[in-house]
C-alpha cells in the first residue's frame, strides 16, 4: 500500500482512519476538503483544484481521503489501494451531528482555516441518501480497479483491519 484512497459517507470516519493510517505507514496524508475549500468556505477554482490534485496523484506515496465524485476516476486510476468505509447511514448521521456539535465554532483539523463546522438541511439530506446513491457509483468505479479494494462495513471491521497492519 503506497497510494491509498479512502472513500465513504460523510461521518463514516474517513479523516480519522486516514490519520491513523498515516501514523502507521508514514505515508503523506492529504484531505480532499483542504484541496477543494479555501478559507472562509470559498470553493477553489476547479481548474486550480485539478492542478493541485494532479500534482498529488503524480507522487509515488500518499493517502487521500474524501469523496468528490468528479475526481473519483482519476484518483482510482492512480491508487493501489481503495478503502471504502461503507457504514450504516444512521451511524454516519449520528457522527455528522456529533462532529457539528464538537466543532460548531471552529474548523476541524482536516479542513482549511476559517471553515467552522456547519450543517444544513441539504447536507443532512446528502448524508441520508449517500449510501444508496454512492453504492452503485463506487461499485461501478471499483469494478474496473486493478488494485486492492478493502470494503469495511462497521467500526469493528475497521479496527480489526488496522490492528492487522
Amino acid at each position: 500500500m503506497q497510494r491509498i484512497l479512502i472513500i465513504g459517507s460523510p461521518g463514516a470516519g474517513k479523516s480519522t482512519l486516514a490519520r491513523s493510517l498515516a501514523e502507521r505507514t508514514g505515508l503523506p496524508l492529504h484531505h480532499l476538503d483542504q484541496i477543494h475549500w479555501l478559507p472562509g468556505w470559498v470553493e477553489r477554482d476547479r481548474d486550480e483544484e485539478r492542478v493541485v490534485l494532479d500534482r498529488l496523484l503524480a507522487q509515488d506515496h500518499w493517502i487521500i481521503d474524501g469523496n468528490y465524485g468528479s475526481t473519483l476516476p482519476q484518483r482510482i486510476a492512480r491508487a493501489d489501494t481503495v478503502v471504502w468505509l461503507d457504514y450504516p447511514t444512521a451511524l454516519c448521521l449520528r457522527r455528522v451531528l456529533t462532529r457539528w456539535w464538537l466543532y460548531r465554532s471552529r474548523s476541524r483539523p482536516d479542513m482549511p482555516a476559517d471553515c467552522p463546522e456547519r450543517i444544513d438541511l441539504p447536507f443532512l439530506r446528502y448524508v441520508l441518501t449517500f449510501r444508496g446513491a454512492w453504492a452503485k457509483r463506487n461499485a461501478g468505479a471499483l469494478a474496473r480497479f486493478a488494485g486492492q479494494t478493502i470494503r469495511l462495513r462497521n467500526s469493528a471491521q475497521t479496527q480489526a483491519w488496522l490492528a492487522a497492519l
